[in-house]
């Protein structure tokens, strides 16, 4: 099965875009780490709270990205604009739309699906 986080995070009044700016922005090189899915999303109503989405193909994996240097810098950069609060919650994906799942037979991926 792949590990999963769902969690959201508080920023500071004016800082959303910014620290939005700051989760994109390494959102590139997460694939390489492992990562299979990173989603970041706000609500209209709430121009405050940061939602991001992950499917990693291990919890090892997603520990190792954390210590990455760019990791490290875009943690360094955004935590200024959080206020510290935080929600979370690690999961066990077992399927969706756009996540493989761990129990198919060819590796996880639907038939002729090649990534």
């Amino acid at each position: 099965m792949r590990y999963g986080y769902i969690g959201s995070m508080k920023v500071r009044p004016g800082f959303r875009e910014e620290v939005v700016a700051i989760l994109l922005s390494g959102a590139d090189g997460l694939r390489e780490a492992g990562c299979e899915l990173y989603v970041v999303g706000v609500a209209e109503d709430d121009d405050v709270t940061i939602w991001v989405s992950e499917v990693w193909r291990s919890r090892e994996h997603h520990s190792a990205s954390l210590e990455l240097p760019e990791t490290k810098a875009a943690i360094g950069r955004a935590m200024p604009m959080l206020t510290g609060e935080f929600t979370g919650q690690e999961v066990s994906v077992v399927g969706g739309l756009g996540v493989w799942s761990a129990g198919r037979a060819g590796g996880g991926r639907p038939e002729g699906r090649t990534r």
